[in-house]
C-alpha cells in the first residue's frame, strides 16, 4: 500500500506547484499582453483611417453577420470596422477604415490561416487584395476581380468588405 500512495501523493505535490506556478505568471503577464494587444489594435486603426487622432467605440449597434466591432473616428473623419469572415483555411481578421462618403480609406489583413502561396497571396497586405480597394464605394466594389487560383480566398474577402459596407450604411446616421 505504501508503495502505491507515495508515487501518487508525489505527482499530487508537482500538480499542486506547477499549477501554482501558471497561475502566478499568467496574473502577471495578462495585463501586459492586453495592453500590448490594445495597442496594436490602436495602431491598426491609425494607419486604415490616417487623419483620426482617436477613436471611439460604437456600442449598442445592430451589425451584420462578419463586422464585430466599429469605431468612430475623431471629428468625422469616419468609420474603423473589425471583420471576420471564413476563408479556405479558416478564419480571417481585417480592419478596414471608411472615410464619411462611403469609400474605403485603407483595408489591412489581421490574421489568417490561408495556404501558402495560394490563399495568403488574397490576404497579402502588400500585394493583396486590400491593395485594391482603397477608393472603392458599395457600388464599385463589384469590380475588384478575385486573385487567379484563390477563389475561396478571394470571395471571403469580398464577403467581409460587403459586409463592413451595409455596417456603413447602418453606422452612419449614428451619433
Amino acid at each position: 500500500m505504501k508503495d502505491i500512495l507515495k508515487p501518487i501523493i508525489v505527482l499530487t505535490c508537482i500538480c499542486l506547484v506547477v499549477t501554482t506556478l501558471l497561475a502566478v505568471v499568467n496574473s502577471v503577464t495578462a495585463p501586459i499582453i492586453k495592453a500590448a494587444e490594445e495597442k496594436a489594435a490602436e495602431q491598426a486603426r491609425s494607419e486604415v483611417l490616417k487623419e483620426a487622432k482617436s477613436f471611439e467605440l460604437m456600442k449598442n449597434v445592430k451589425l451584420p453577420e462578419g463586422v464585430t466591432e466599429v469605431y468612430k473616428g475623431s471629428d468625422g473623419t469616419g468609420f474603423v470596422f473589425m471583420l471576420k469572415t471564413k476563408g479556405y483555411g479558416g478564419d480571417v481578421s481585417l480592419i478596414c477604415g471608411m472615410r464619411p462618403d462611403g469609400s474605403i480609406e485603407a483595408m489591412k489583413t489581421l490574421s489568417h490561416s490561408e495556404t501558402t502561396g495560394i490563399g495568403s497571396k488574397v490576404m497579402d497586405n502588400e500585394t493583396g487584395l486590400n491593395q485594391k480597394f482603397p477608393g472603392k464605394t458599395a457600388q464599385d466594389q463589384d469590380s475588384v476581380e478575385a486573385v487567379s487560383g484563390a477563389t475561396i480566398s478571394s470571395k471571403a474577402y469580398k464577403a467581409a468588405v460587403r459586409s463592413a459596407f451595409e455596417a456603413f450604411e447602418i453606422v452612419k446616421g449614428v451619433k
